[in-house]
């Protein structure tokens, strides 16, 4: 495969039509990757969307609302739809997935914190980053949102925080 060089950065150009990789390249990512539709199911996923959320094994994931493919606690505990729960409207994920698709906008870099069941009905918080991308295939509309889980990163943090407290408090005053 010769790669061809653009003035932008290494072109993928030699992969097109080459489902085969790109196939290879998304179960290989680390982050989830889900591809949505303009009422917010799920048409697509990666591999990560079982070891990040899903919330029963070997559940077929495809053409649910993204909150109850995810495990989003508050679908589970309402037994209810993405989207019809009353924490919906207040979704941060939800407004942004919405606004992409509507708007034909491209959202970065946002934070969720939220608690999710895992494959084992343990309610688990989780802090993930997360970025939605409208886009336009063979005269559909999706929205492809892209997610990583920073969890441990936040945890980290949260101990070197305390342990700056700790040390602060043991600094002499002036």
């Amino acid at each position: 495969m010769a790669n061809l060089i653009t003035s932008e950065n290494t072109s993928f150009d030699f992969l097109h039509g080459s489902s085969d990789f790109m196939n290879i390249v998304l179960e290989n990512m680390t982050s989830c990757v889900l591809l949505l539709d303009k009422k917010l199911e799920l048409q697509a996923f990666n591999n990560p969307i079982k070891t990040i959320f899903s919330n029963k094994p070997d559940e077929d994931l495809l053409y649910k609302r993204c909150g109850n493919a995810i495990g989003c606690a508050f679908t589970v505990e309402e037994e209810k739809e993405c989207g019809e729960t009353s924490k919906c409207k207040n979704c941060q994920l939800r407004k942004d997935g919405i606004r992409a698709y509507s708007d034909k906008k491209t959202i970065y870099n946002q934070r969720l914190d939220r608690e999710f069941y895992t494959t084992d009905s343990k309610k688990e918080l989780k802090h993930l980053r997360y970025n939605v991308r409208y886009f336009r295939f063979k005269k559909d509309n999706y929205i492809i949102v892209i997610v990583q889980d920073i969890s441990e990163l936040v945890r980290q943090q949260l101990i070197i925080d305390l342990q700056m407290k700790k040390l602060n408090k043991l600094m002499p005053q002036n």
